[in-house]
């Protein structure tokens, strides 16, 4: 939907506004991520909507639809808003898939890893541990690839 949706500004601005405009949400998600300034992201402060359970038919894929994104539940990262503002401003159609692709398997990893560590809750100390230092790196890692994908494409 937003790489559908991206084409509206993508065809009306020219690109070198897109980038800029792209640039200053990724240094502004860069500096969250960092620790430097504190502001909050647009975020579903709860887990699963009491109207979704009642869906029998479109139920879970509307829940795993919308948790999937990152933009239906708690938000402690930005960076899946700045997935979205790529998707929408700057990157074709075709690369909204690959950031999609790549989107998913990050989402995947943190269960993965949480399931393969232990059952006990010992991730969630390690991660407490790391996540100084990890979420910078993250987020440096996420924008330096936006950055070639948009230069590449």
């Amino acid at each position: 939907m937003a790489g559908v949706l991206g084409a509206i500004p993508q065809a009306l601005l020219p690109v070198v506004v897109l980038r800029v405009l792209f640039g200053v949400l990724a240094l502004a998600v860069l500096g969250r991520e960092a620790g430097w300034w504190h502001f909050r992201v647009p975020e579903n402060r709860r887990l699963v909507p009491e109207r979704v359970q009642h869906l029998r038919e479109w139920g879970a894929a509307q829940f795993g639809f919308e948790m999937g994104t990152g933009m239906r539940t708690y938000s402690p990262s930005a960076l899946p808003h700045l997935c979205l503002a790529a998707v929408v401003l700057v990157l074709p159609f075709p690369g909204a898939f690959a950031l999609a692709v790549g989107f998913a398997a990050g989402r995947l990893a943190m269960p993965v890893l949480s399931n393969a560590w232990s059952d006990d809750g010992a991730w969630t100390e390690v991660w407490s541990g790391v996540e100084k230092t990890v979420r910078p790196l993250l987020a440096v890692t996420t924008t330096a690839a936006l950055a070639v994908a948009v230069l590449l494409w």
